[in-house]
Formats: structure tokens, sequence, C-alpha cells
């Protein structure tokens, strides 16, 4: 992944992908407003593929959700089935080429497939496939996971996708749509969320986040444990299964930090009380003298006002949010990527004027908006701007589906804080500690790869984003 983003972490940092299924009435619609929750973990593309009499019905573009899905085309998604899939490219362009779900026929029937992750092998399975002839028409590693799922034997489909996942390293929660019916599957290291409920009104979904769970009419929720298979069909939860892999867990710690809605749960943990606890730990490590307690919206609140509390510093809105402003298609100039910051947050002088803040972010990646944002408190008139980040230093990339770029686009790499300080603007900077971090979270077995270097899985730093693009650079 590679392009800036509108989110968080001060704009720096792409999200993941979101992906939903849904077995009911008026699939395709629920999967609409699961997707529409899970806008916020990509903003590229979205698509919805539907099952109906045997046959695929797919719809996806280039937008975000609301304007990829409309009356007329929702009607054409007909069927019990839906899966669906919201996208920030982790590998491959954000073209419509590589939009998902993904459908491809087989020699076991139609299959649609939606990914958020990334695959590290991704390179040697690309290989392995066109050495056996099969052609790849994206640059998506989710294809290939699509291809080798169609060549791999098994009597049913839930045992083709464990055979398959002896093959994969990475991280991945997929949703599977076949003839035989919905099939949800979490990576046995366990990176990415993945939850599934029984709907009130009748049916059952799937989904990212349990957030959306919530929004789709599911009142309750169960984690999908890492490694395993779940197969729905119109009679419910028919299957449960597990993939006979036995590795270490490495739930990414980032989704706690930034990705995940406050309002979501994983691991048993509720994401807003994690952030807050961030906050608290970050004023009991990093106090400063100050007069407010100042969030970059929006990840960054709880976090601000766990500080707050725990400093007894007053919690202030400095920072108005336009919450409308979505990705953009249009790539701006340099020259106007500083201005972009000013069209997603507007200072309230009033707050600001003559203020020491303590101004709360959620991570610097390569600090290139950070400085923007503390410049519009600065000329503002707040008196002194302390910079407090709620998480470690950023020092190596992820290959894990999250886009930090490569090390020499990190701006903690080589850098002290007080020279970060001085680049952004800030009087001074601290960040959370990595046993703050892991205290707060209070998961075992978390992936803190992007702070410590320690990556769980083999890693291939040639894997690039756009490096199975051999289509030119046009868009297809």
């Amino acid at each position: 992944m590679s392009g800036e983003i509108d989110e968080g972490c001060s704009g720096e940092v792409g999200e993941s992908c979101g992906i939903v299924g849904v077995v009911a009435e008026e699939a395709a619609r629920l999967a609409f407003f699961g997707l529409f929750a899970l806008q916020h973990r990509g903003q590229e593309s979205a698509g919805i593929a539907t099952l109906d009499a045997g046959s695929m019905h797919l719809h996806k573009d280039v937008g975000l959700v609301s304007q990829v899905f409309r009356g007329e085309n929702l009607t054409t998604l007909v069927g019990k089935i839906a899966i669906g899939h919201t996208r920030y490219s982790t590998t491959g362009k954000p073209s419509a080429r590589n939009a998902q779900p993904f459908v491809i026929d087989t020699q076991f029937g139609p299959l649609a497939l939606g990914h958020n992750g990334n695959i590290a092998n991704a390179p040697a399975l690309r290989k392995e496939l066109l050495a056996r002839g099969l052609g790849l028409m994206t640059g998506s590693d989710s294809e290939l996971l699509a291809m080798m799922l169609a060549g791999t034997p098994g009597k049913n489909w839930t045992e083709r996708i464990a055979r398959a996942m002896r093959s994969w390293v990475g991280a991945y929660s997929l949703v599977l749509l076949t003839r035989e019916g919905l099939f949800a599957v979490r990576d046995p290291w366990g990176y990415r969320p993945l939850a599934w409920g029984r709907i009130d009104s009748g049916g059952w979904a799937v989904a990212s986040e349990t957030s959306a769970l919530r929004v789709m009419g599911c009142s309750g929720f169960e984690e999908i444990p890492p490694g395993t298979i779940l197969h729905f069909d119109e009679r419910g939860l028919v299957e449960r299964a597990r993939a006979d892999i036995e590795v270490p867990q490495a739930a990414c710690s980032f989704e706690y930090v930034y990705f995940s809605r406050p309002d979501s749960v994983w691991n048993g943990r509720n994401i807003h009380a994690v952030r807050r606890r961030l906050g608290e730990l970050l004023a009991e490590e990093a106090p400063a003298v100050a007069d407010l307690v100042i969030p970059v919206p929006d990840s960054s609140i709880a976090a601000a006002i766990g500080y707050a509390q725990k400093s007894g510093i007053p919690f202030g809105e400095g920072l108005v949010k336009n919450r409308y402003i979505g990705r953009t298609f249009i790539e701006p100039t340099k020259a106007l990527r500083r201005q972009g910051v000013a069209l997603k947050f507007s200072p309230l002088k009033e707050t600001l004027e003559g203020a020491r803040i303590v101004l709360v972010d959620d991570s610097i990646v390569r600090g290139t908006t950070t400085a923007p944002i503390v410049a519009l408190c600065r000329n503002a008139g707040a008196k002194e701007i302390h910079l407090r980040i709620a998480s470690p230093r950023i020092l190596h990339p992820c290959y894990m589906g999250v886009d930090m770029g490569a090390e020499q686009d990190l701006v903690a790499v080589g850098r002290e804080p007080a020279e970060i300080a001085a680049m952004v603007g800030a009087d001074s900077l601290a960040y959370l500690s990595l046993e703050g971090l892991s205290r707060a979270i209070g998961v075992e077995g978390l992936c803190r790869a992007c702070f410590d270097g320690n990556y769980h899985i083999p890693v291939d730093e040639g894997f690039t984003k756009e490096c199975f693009e051999g289509f030119g650079r046009g868009t297809i």
C-alpha cells in the first residue's frame, strides 16, 4: 500500500480492507449496510457478489460504498447469500480491475472471494501459478488465493480451503461464496479480526468488525478464532472446521491503535476502552505542563480523554474535523497536500489562543501531515504545543496489510523524538512505550513488528505494493 488516506494517523497510513458476508432475505442490501459501517477501513473501491439459484451476480467499482451502490444496481444483486468488500489496496493499484470480490469459474462451480490482509509469500505463490500456465488478470495477492482454491482438490469447499491454507503465509480474513454457501476464514496467526452473529430478524452475518454486525441487525456476536473455517447456508452455521496449522498468535496491535471503530470488540477487548487506556499510560510515561489536552480527531479522541483524566489537565476540542471528506481520486500536487490538511481540520481559535496544549495523536508514520496540523494550532494562537503519541515509534514497515511505506519513508528511523519535534514544529514530542502499548491492549500474542521489528513470519523486503502490476501505467 502506498497512497495517503484521509483518516487518522494524521492521514499518513492506509486502512485495511473491510469484508462482510450475509445469509438472509435482501442479502445484498444488508451487505451494503455492513460495508457502509466499514467504510473507514477502505475508500478506494467496493463490491458485492450474491448467489441466486446457483448463479453469481456481481457489482463492483472504484469509489466509496455510497458512490458504487445505488438502488438500481442493488436490485440486480438477487439472492439470499452475499459477500461484500471495501478496499484499500495492500497489493496492486487502486484500480477497477483490482476491486473485489473476485469472481471466477472453477471446476467446482463459481467462486467469489473477498480478502482483508496481505499474503507475505505472494511472490512465490504467483510464480508457482504462472509456471503452471495459469493466467492472472490483476496485480492483487487476493486473486492468487482464488486461483489456488480453484485448483485445490477436495471433496468439498471446506476441505479445499483447509488444504490451500497450508500454502498461505500472512494475514487473511476471507469471505467466500460458492454454491455450497458462505464461508468465513481467518488465518492461523489471527492478524485481522473477523466475527459473526445471528440477525435478529432472521439470518446470519459475518464482518471484519463487530460494529458492522450491529448495523446489519445482530444483537450478539462471536469472534471467529484464528485458523477457523465457518460454513453457512440458508439453514445457518452448518460446519465449523479448523486448519491443522500450529503457529504463534499475532493479532495486529495497529487495529487497536487506529484501524478499528471505537465501538468494535476484538479479542474480547473494546477498542474505545483500549484507546483510553493508551492515553492514561501515555500521561503516566510522558507528562506535560499544559492548559488543555487536544485530540487529533477522530481516532485519537479516546486516547486524549484518557490522557486528560489521568493527568488532570482539562480535555478540550481544538480541531474540528470535516467528516464529509472522503478519499479523493484526484491526487493533489505536493504544493497542495499541506492545504489538504486545512480541508480536513479547522482550528478553534477561541480554544487554542494563548493556550499551552498537549496535542494527542494515535501515531506518526511518515510525518507528512503532522507538521501542517501543528502549524494549524500554532497559527490559531497556541502558545506551546506538546505532541504526545499514543503508540510507540514506528521503525519498521508492515508486510501484513498496513500501508506504512518502506523503511526510508518512516520519519522515526534514525531520528530521536527531539529532532522530530523540531521538524514538525512542536515544543516537545513523546511516544508511548512498547510496554505501555502491550499493557493497554492486554492481549496475549500481539504483532508489534512495525514497532520492534519482530516479524512472526518470514518477510520479503522486495515485495512492494505494485510489484505485480505488469499492465503498464494505465488503469484497466
